[in-house]
């Protein structure tokens, strides 16, 4: 399995449903195309464990067309433990085929 640590940004979906996310880094999603498998799942998404502090949790991340990059979801128990908000620089690792 193939594993990236990098920093973003925790933000607010300016949507319904109040999911917050993080903007995979550019460089890291192109490390993401070049490794990941064919593309076999909806929307282009890529299944991931992804990590933040001590939390740990399985979910998948999907392009941006926006960014042209990839969308983490943090969910709400995740920034619940780890006392997060928008705004904030967190500490993201993720590997590739959760």
């Amino acid at each position: 399995m193939t594993g990236f640590e990098f920093d973003a940004e925790l933000w607010l979906y300016p949507g319904k449903g109040g999911w917050h996310f993080v903007t995979v880094p550019p460089d890291i999603a192109r490390q993401i195309r070049v490794t990941a498998e064919p593309k076999t799942r909806g929307w282009g998404s890529e299944p991931v464990i992804a990590r933040t502090g001590k939390t740990q949790w399985t979910t998948s991340i999907f392009p941006d067309k926006a960014s042209g990059s990839f969308l983490l979801p943090v969910k709400a128990e995740v920034r619940r433990l780890e006392k997060l908000a928008a705004g904030e620089t967190i500490r993201i690792h993720l590997i590739l085929g959760g």
